[in-house]
């Protein structure tokens, strides 16, 4: 268990020191050392509900500073920007760079297929240590924003910069922020001359549909969709 020097190598990549360090130690004990030491008698709490907690710590966060530091960019593109902010693709990259993984607690089992790795296991752990930065701040009278973003800065540069996400991408982004939805296409239907087939094709998730295309192509098709899935879910593009 990550204890000690460990710590305080954490609390320097990270750029805050706690006020109560049973914070940090929740939110880096994944659930699976949680019940392997619950087996034993001992009480660990996982870092899930700090997880839950990070999340809306890290959207607020976010999109305070994209609405103070971008204001001539609209409601549209602010959205992009916190989209591939908040998505476990970035969050588990920078949880990578500051080798977090190296930190958390595992089961045994986990430990020995290398689940410190995973993507989602280092986006979650990141998450919960947000929230626990957040919750000793409390405590302390610290400011929890100061960290939050440093560890950001460089990805809220690359999406200030960076085109337009599309369509699909960003729906991916969505779904993948959920953690346990599946996004789908299908075609439904295929009508017209070989050289000249369009095609209808429907986005689902869980097997629910949420958008529906037809184009040309296939991969147009798919867009179509995907940008009526958005606007069902208030995403503008």
């Amino acid at each position: 268990m990550a204890i000690g020097k460990e710590f305080l190598e954490l609390q320097e990549r990270l750029g805050y020191h706690f006020y109560d360090i049973k914070y940090l130690q929740t939110a880096l004990t994944h659930s699976s050392y949680s019940n392997e030491q619950k087996s034993r008698g001992l009480n660990f709490s996982s870092n899930e509900r700090l997880e839950f907690l990070g999340d809306a710590v890290l959207q607020l966060v976010i999109s305070e500073y994209l609405f103070e530091n971008f204001k001539h960019h609209s409601e549209g593109a602010l959205t992009k920007m916190r989209q591939h902010l908040v998505c476990e693709k970035t969050l588990s990259k920078i949880a990578r760079e500051m080798n977090l993984g190296d930190y958390i607690n595992l089961g045994r089992g986990e430990e020995m297929t290398d689940c410190r790795r995973r993507p989602k296991i280092l986006a979650d752990a990141l998450e919960a240590l947000l929230a626990a930065v957040y919750l000793d701040s409390v405590l302390s009278g610290s400011d929890y924003r100061a960290p939050i973003l440093a560890l950001f800065a460089e990805e809220i540069k690359t999406s200030a910069t960076s085109p337009s996400t599309d369509a699909k991408t960003l729906l991916q982004q969505l779904v993948e922020k959920d953690g346990a939805s599946i996004l789908e296409y299908e075609i439904t239907e295929e009508s017209g001359p070989e050289h000249e087939k369009t095609f209808t094709v429907i986005a689902k998730i869980n097997n629910n549909v949420v958008g529906s295309g037809t184009a040309r192509s296939k991969k147009d098709a798919e867009m179509q969709a995907a940008r009526a899935a958005l606007r069902l879910f208030g995403v503008s593009v």
